[in-house]
């Protein structure tokens, strides 16, 4: 017991000794301090005293679409931080491979009176009609990051994807470029329809159709998408995840082509291990630290009474230069 009491004194950053009189519920311990504690049990998975098993800190459902591409399990790992550390407990809800939709999940955080939900890149109306209801007669506290659809309704927290676009150009214009294709993901995906209307505004609406393709967000897609532009005559290539631009590397050697001799690539988010891809991948990345937070905070003020705008808020990207890009071979 010892240890155990060391490891919750180290999380909740208190001594052993507070730990021990939170557990015997000792008088003149600040509710802050208790709730640290109390979290910290939590999640190491120690049983409370009985007396204390009624004070749970409130539960947080974090809905994500899927675990595959690094960018959703880095991002639900800040968001889980910040939680934590704001005394809530995460519940991490995301589809697997036998489909379950989101409605299901959002169906079951409604039955455990969870206290907040965050949606990190999914799809809020897929929640369902009737879920979404209820969602809005509860006043349940909800914030998006990312989301996949328009909801002008709740707070969300969200990159900027036409200035990601068109940094990714304008470092690939400056290499000489000209025949730019995009690769973006499904029609009907909101941040790949905001990624398109930035290219067709650089593009001056002419000319654009031929080096556009949507497909799935994943290597495959990638690399079918990359081969049909790079048919095309595309000698540069902007992906709207770095998964895709992996997959049209891919494609691109199976061309027989190398890059960046022969085709440039440049994918988004900065997923980990970006920079041990061969080539190093240029990608645009997404601040994720800094999105997390303002998610969390916008969700605290819900959670603690306070009227929170239903404004979308923008983060700027940055472009990270590697070696995936160089100059245009006809340049």
């Amino acid at each position: 017991m010892p240890r155990r009491l060391a490891d919750v004194a180290a999380f909740a950053g208190v001594s052993v000794a507070t730990v021990s009189r939170v557990l015997h519920d000792k008088p003149g311990i600040a509710q802050a301090t208790r709730d640290s504690v109390l979290t910290a049990l939590d999640v190491f998975g120690y049983e409370r005293p009985q007396k204390l098993r009624n004070d749970r800190a409130p539960l947080v459902g974090l809905v994500l679409p899927e675990l595959q591409n690094p960018i959703f399990p880095a991002m639900a790992e800040l968001v889980v931080t910040e939680l934590i550390r704001r005394n809530l407990l995460p519940v991490l809800c995301t589809r697997t491979a036998d489909g379950l939709p989101e409605a299901h999940y959002v169906e079951m955080l409604l039955a455990q009176d969870v206290g907040g939900i965050v949606f990190i890149g999914s799809s809020y109306a897929d929640a369902g009609a009737a879920q979404v209801k209820v969602l809005r007669a509860r006043k349940l506290p909800i914030v998006l990051i990312n989301a996949a659809d328009e909801n002008l309704d709740v707070p969300r927290v969200c990159v900027d994807d036409g200035v990601a676009v068109r940094q990714a150009l304008g470092h690939l214009r400056a290499l000489g470029h000209e025949r730019i294709g995009l690769i973006l993901g499904p029609v009907g995906h909101v941040p790949s329809a905001r990624k398109l209307a930035a290219y067709v505004e650089e593009h001056g609406g002419r000319g654009w159709r031929a080096l556009v393709a949507h497909t799935i967000f994943s290597m495959e897609g990638g690399a079918t998408a990359a081969a049909r532009l790079v048919g095309e005559g595309a000698t540069a290539l902007v992906c709207a995840s770095d998964a895709l631009a992996l997959g049209a590397i891919r494609a691109a050697r199976k061309l027989g082509l190398k890059v960046p001799a022969d085709v440039s690539v440049v994918g988004f988010d900065d997923s980990s291990l970006m920079s041990l891809t061969d080539p190093p991948l240029t990608t645009v990345r997404q601040p994720i630290a800094a999105m997390g937070g303002a998610a969390v905070a916008a969700l605290m003020s819900q959670i603690n009474g306070h009227v929170v705008p239903v404004d979308e808020v923008l983060f700027d990207p940055e472009l990270i230069v590697r070696g995936s890009t160089g100059m245009c071979p006809t340049g």
